[in-house]
């Protein structure tokens, strides 16, 4: 057998051990985790996650997950817990507990304290029978057939099956709380998502001075000057009165030059394009760049009840956001 060969059958089996382990929680989905999410939805503090090790990675993972779905999470090294950092639970918390064997010595010196304070305590183990899981309100057993490891010995299948626990909880949590697209958005302000669901056009468009902006009686010349100043390829053109009449952008200028106009002595009024697309100042700026491509344009006017511009937005604001 290649090398190549042996190497992909590796990966695909530890692939299926660990698929397999995660399929066989589905029993365990029962009353015991019923109420633990109930545990978890009453909790008027946060919720701590504990371990050590490997599990102490994947309860770092949970709890951001948790506190990135809405239930205030927060990890704790039970290392340091034992040195002072136990200081931060409250009575109103609730604590889970994650170690495969149930019996990791830095866990079970916490307890103790856990149990004194009279905090919730939900464990994740793969031994039901163990000191932690007998101590805790609640156990959920993540038990497995097997590690992915052939030598059965790193943590593999055991950390996946914790992991995809810690990952139904918050979910579950996340829809019972009715959590929203939006609700995660804002606790992720940074990312493209949040971007996406937060961000609207007043935060980009381009206001006052910047605007490019002519009467519809000025001649072309004149036109093409502001266009040149404000470098967005493209002016709006408003009537007397300041509302909306039109926008002349490069296309505009190229049909123009087609029909052989003279930029001298044609009015802006005769070459610009009527009935353009505008947008209002509430509208997400992820909607505008749907409607920049739904009619192959690079720039929309933002008006007023009024139909009075108060801005404009171009392509490149949409590129520079990140949402693009």
């Amino acid at each position: 057998m290649s090398d190549t060969k042996k190497i992909c059958q590796l990966a695909v089996a530890v692939l299926e051990t660990e698929a397999q382990a995660i399929l066989n929680l589905r029993d365990r989905i029962n009353e015991g985790f019923v109420n633990a999410c109930k545990l978890l939805l009453g909790c008027e503090g946060r919720i701590i996650v504990t371990g050590i090790g490997k599990s102490g990675h994947i309860g770092n993972k949970i709890a951001a997950t948790l506190a990135s779905t809405g239930s205030p999470a927060f990890f704790m090294h039970p290392g340091e817990a034992s040195h002072g950092d136990i200081g931060v639970i409250t009575k109103k918390d609730v604590v889970i507990a994650l170690s495969y064997t149930g019996n990791t010595d830095e866990i079970l010196a916490i307890l103790p304290v856990i149990k004194l304070l009279g905090v919730p305590l939900i464990s994740i183990t793969g031994n039901p029978n163990s000191t932690l899981a007998k101590t805790a309100d609640i156990n959920l057993n993540v038990n497995i057939e097997k590690e992915a490891c052939p030598l059965g010995l790193v943590p593999t299948s055991s950390t996946t099956a914790t992991l995809a626990m810690g990952d139904a909880l918050a979910v579950a949590l996340l829809e019972t709380r009715g959590f929203t697209a939006k609700d995660f958005a804002r606790s992720h302000p940074g990312g493209t998502l949040g971007k996406r669901l937060l961000l609207r056009v007043d935060n980009l468009m381009r206001i006052g001075e910047a605007i490019p902006k002519v009467k519809k009686d000025v001649l072309l010349a004149e036109a093409l000057i502001e266009i040149t100043d404000k470098r967005m390829g493209m002016t709006i053109v408003t009537n007397n009165d300041d509302t909306l009449v039109g926008i002349f952008t490069d296309g505009d200028l190229r049909r123009a030059i087609d029909k052989s106009l003279d930029i001298h002595n044609t009015k802006i009024s005769e070459a610009m394009t009527i009935n353009c697309k505008t947008i209002s100042s509430e509208m997400l700026a992820v909607e505008a760049i749907q409607t920049m491509e739904q009619y192959g344009i690079t720039a929309l006017a933002i008006v007023d009840k009024n139909n009075i511009p108060i801005g404009v937005v171009h392509m490149h604001d949409l590129l520079k956001s990140g949402l693009i």
